[in-house]
């Protein structure tokens, strides 16, 4: 792969080239695509999303809001660092095609923006829920009715793919959706393969899928466009990652790894003492011990360590990464590189006491059980009254429900894949509070 290739500011729909030396730096194309993504209903939703701790009512702890953004601040710094890396190490990217530092910053900054954007209510197990409503619920009935890679990504659905088809999908009057730069969709796909085969391999770009059947063709042609490796050992459609996704994946990383911890801690899931401990660990070779030793309150102390963690896994980050870039160009790295880093034993630690003390306390799980059944439901009832309506053969209850299903979604779809996925993807935008609400109409618990 190739910088010039992969820093690519073409936008879907482009009819002529778009040359990095002929920007407007005062609206450079890269931060648009930052705009765009802050500016959409999509991204606004996350607001009342959860990111560890569902449906809480304690104000400092995440949503996928302040979550995602905090990884665009985390990737910023990492995409910098690196710019400034790669282009003293191919100055013809500055010289000749006019690319600074802050481009690379500023891709990296929209695609970790929207890293969770296609992300279903109630967290990781909102996606969960989906995929089971269709492999062992009610929706198995579907399953001869769709092709099998449609199957796959309705039972595997997954929210990487549901982003890209957020940022990209045309629907009338809204063609390529927010139309991003080439290189911001690339650097968002951390996957970039189709749902079958499922993990050919153990590369780390196979772990998951990165876009539906619908969202094909589009994706093919933003990875020739920016010269992205076919992986040869998947047979249907698979790619090795743009470089900078894996400063996208890092971002990620460490901004869950250290900020989920730190709310556990405030929570009182975790012991405070024992937490310090931890992070200490990570801030070894940069701690000031007098300016720590000053701080009284438990939450200036975390805060201290929060940010000097940051800042050692991000400089960690930038090195693993420069380190391996000739391999990454390559398609030859197939790791993430938190992996590689230094600090992995620490991160392994931490993210360990989070699984036993956050991720499965009783809260969480109590109110993951509640988002299933509400999930469940609402695509029980969705699907059946979509389905029935487009046939004329809707009850007047049926009726009743398409009356509150949003204009976007009423549209019909010719393909039962495309039915199907039209309803799932309309139960992803719905945050915890407004999928709890229609449930509540649903079951008539709401008078």
């Amino acid at each position: 792969m190739k910088w010039e290739q992969l820093l690519s500011l073409k936008r879907q729909g482009d009819t002529s080239k778009r040359l990095r030396k002929e920007q407007d730096d005062t609206r450079l194309g890269f931060e648009v695509d930052y705009d765009r993504i802050i500016f959409s209903s999509e991204f606004r939703l996350l607001q009342d999303k959860t990111q560890v701790i569902p449906l809480s009512k304690t104000d400092f702890v995440h949503t996928r809001l302040t979550h995602s953004l905090e990884v665009s601040v985390v990737g910023r710094s990492i995409g910098r660092l690196v710019g400034k890396k790669i282009l003293e190490k191919y100055p013809h990217l500055q010289e000749i095609h006019g690319y600074q530092l802050n481009d690379f910053g500023a891709i990296v900054a929209a695609a970790c923006l929207s890293h969770d954007i296609g992300n279903p209510p109630f967290g990781h197990s909102g996606e969960k829920a989906i995929g089971e409503y269709f492999s062992s619920g009610s929706g198995q009935k579907y399953k001869l009715d769709v092709t099998e890679k449609e199957w796959q990504d309705i039972v595997d659905f997954e929210g990487n793919a549901n982003g890209f088809s957020i940022l990209t999908s045309n629907r009338e009057g809204v063609e390529g959706a927010l139309r991003l730069s080439y290189a911001t969709l690339g650097t968002f796909m951390k996957y970039p393969k189709e749902s079958l085969p499922k993990k050919p391999t153990s590369n780390i770009c196979d772990k998951k899928y990165g876009f539906f059947q619908q969202d094909k063709q589009f994706f093919q042609e933003v990875a020739s466009e920016l010269g992205m490796i076919s992986n040869k050992s998947n047979p249907d459609v698979g790619y090795f990652r743009h470089p900078l996704a894996f400063l996208v994946e890092a971002a990620d990383d460490i901004c869950y790894t250290i900020i989920d911890f730190e709310d556990g801690i405030k929570l009182g899931l975790i012991n405070e003492d024992f937490a310090l401990e931890y992070l200490i660990k990570l801030v070894q070779k940069s701690i000031d011990s007098k300016k720590y030793n000053e701080l009284t309150t438990k939450e200036d102390r975390i805060s201290y360590l929060r940010a000097l963690a940051i800042g050692s896994l991000i400089n960690d980050a930038v090195s693993v990464f420069m380190e391996n870039e000739t391999a990454i160009l390559k398609g030859e790295f197939s790791v993430s590189l938190m992996d590689k880093s230094q600090y992995k034993a620490q991160i392994s630690d931490i993210i360990e006491i989070s699984v036993k003390n956050i991720y499965q306390s009783k809260e969480v799980i109590e109110k993951e059980i509640i988002g299933y059944k509400v999930i469940h439901t609402l695509l029980d009832v969705f699907i059946q009254a979509y389905i029935q309506t487009s046939t004329n053969s809707g009850t007047n209850f049926d009726k009743l429900i398409m009356n509150i299903l949003p204009e976007k979604y009423k549209g019909n779809k010719e393909t039962m894949y495309d039915k199907l996925l039209n309803i799932c993807q309309f139960v992803s935008l719905l945050t915890d509070g407004k999928a709890i609400e229609i449930y509540k109409i649903i079951n008539a618990t709401k008078i």
